[in-house]
């Protein structure tokens, strides 16, 4: 069989002790982890508190029939497969059984390995319509796939990273300013991971309230809370076999991060309202703005979370960091048919993009809006972008050409890194000889980069 036996919740129903006990011995022994009850009432009581994937069931037993059973765990919540068991070799009765929903049934005795090639079969189709679930809530939720664009030094040291970290299947955080991109980084990582063909789930912590919030993440019975009319699968559940990524894991409040800690101890977890234990098998990937060991530190965020999620720490740069990439990105959020005359381009170069790219995408956007003919100009992006603080930079009025333009951002970059040659070349996107060359084209003196900035 090739299903994990340790990932198929097995039920063994039967009111024959020394049957039911030698057939739960033998799963046992391969792995599987294994419930047992004899009766049909006592069934449905472990049904209520644990979720599982195949239930073996006699159909002869006093009180409740294993057929009346099955129906009842067929009308419920519960989405297990059944597989029935008579001694009898009732057609009637298998018939029966069929029409009810049973998988299907084996007549006693029979070899215990024709039960076990059975149990596996029903388990892969639970798991084929559980993944059939989990592709609709992906395609309701509407998520977009996004590429990383840039070639910076910053840039580079990322991809590899990436392609280092994402095959190892360990919770990694991502972290950097806002609109900087984590979620690529999450999806770089998704699609250089093993679980790469399932489903990667996002969530963002700070766009939703604590109470909602519990609900996304681990779903809620029917009736849990007011407006709860129906029973709904959390995240998790959503994601189980693949990864699911939390932005702005920093939000979290204190009995959200236990019900986190907890599910990512032993991947178990109970939806709101309800006393049933269920089971995934994620890979979380987090992102967040904060700088969680100070969260540590003044008690806001829990110790043992904060070292479970943080296996391996990824820094996605700010824009400012990357100015070289600013042309590639420009060119990828304006897409084919677009052009941008030079100054245009040369203004966002020299922006410092506080908002980084998130803003930058923003700004082409409401450029595209504002041009006539498919070229976007200065006067097509917003104010804050192509005017500068005149003690800071070069403004358009003083800037004769492109010449000028690139010689004022060299000299404003080494200003700000203080001379260090090594830093101003990364930040300018370019390699340190270069640099070199472009301050001896430019004839830029010391003078000129150590003067203060006021």
């Amino acid at each position: 069989m090739q299903s994990d036996p340790s990932r198929i919740e097995l039920l063994l129903v039967d009111d024959d002790d020394e049957f039911r006990e030698t057939v739960a011995s033998r799963f046992r022994n391969r792995g599987f982890p294994v419930r047992e009850a004899c009766t049909g009432e006592e069934a449905l009581e472990l049904v209520q508190r644990r979720e599982f994937d195949v239930a073996v069931v006699d159909v002869m037993m006093p009180g409740m029939s294993g057929v009346e059973l099955l129906r009842e765990l067929k009308s419920g919540p519960s989405d297990c497969e059944v597989i029935m068991l008579t001694g009898q070799g009732s057609i009637e009765t298998a018939v029966e059984a069929m029409k009810s929903g049973a998988y299907d049934f084996l007549t006693k005795p029979f070899p215990l390995k024709d039960l076990e090639s059975l149990v596996g079969r029903a388990y892969e189709r639970r798991a084929l319509r559980k993944e059939n679930q989990q592709l609709r809530m992906i395609l309701q939720r509407n998520q977009s796939s996004h590429e990383m664009v840039g070639q910076s030094p910053a840039m580079l040291e990322l991809y590899r990273l990436i392609e280092r970290a994402g095959p190892s299947d360990k919770a990694i955080m991502i972290q950097g300013e806002s609109g900087t991109g984590k979620e690529l980084v999450a999806r770089a990582l998704h699609a250089t991971s093993t679980r790469a063909d399932k489903p990667l789930v996002v969530i963002n912590c700070a766009a939703l309230p604590e109470t909602l919030l519990e609900s996304e993440l681990f779903g809620h019975e029917k009736g849990a809370f007011t407006g709860a009319v129906t029973a709904k699968q959390g995240l998790f559940e959503v994601a189980d076999g693949g990864t699911l990524f939390i932005d702005e894991i920093g939000e979290l409040s204190g009995a959200l991060q236990a019900k986190l800690l907890r599910v990512l101890e032993d991947g178990s977890f109970r939806r709101i309202g309800s006393i049933k234990e269920r089971r995934v098998n994620v890979r979380l990937l987090s992102a967040t703005n904060r700088n969680l060991l100070k969260e540590v530190e003044a008690g806001r965020f829990r110790e043992d979370l904060y070292y479970r999620i943080n296996i391996m720490s990824l820094e996605m740069p700010p824009l400012r960091k990357r100015l070289g990439d600013i042309p590639l990105l420009v060119r990828h959020f304006m897409g084919p048919g677009w052009d941008i005359e030079p100054e245009a381009m040369a203004a966002l170069e020299r922006y410092h993009w506080p908002g980084n790219i998130r803003q930058l995408s923003n700004a082409v956007e409401r450029a595209k809006i504002m041009a006539d003919d498919g070229i976007l100009r200065l006067a097509d992006f917003p104010r804050e972008v192509i005017t500068q603080d005149a003690a800071h930079n070069v403004t358009l009025d003083t800037a004769d050409d492109l010449s000028t333009l690139a010689r004022a951002k060299i000299v404003e970059v080494l200003r700000r890194e203080k001379g260090n040659k090594t830093r101003a070349a990364k930040r300018l996107g370019i390699d340190r000889r270069k640099l070199y060359r472009l301050m001896e084209k430019y004839q830029i003196a010391s003078d000129e980069w150590e003067a203060p900035i006021d």
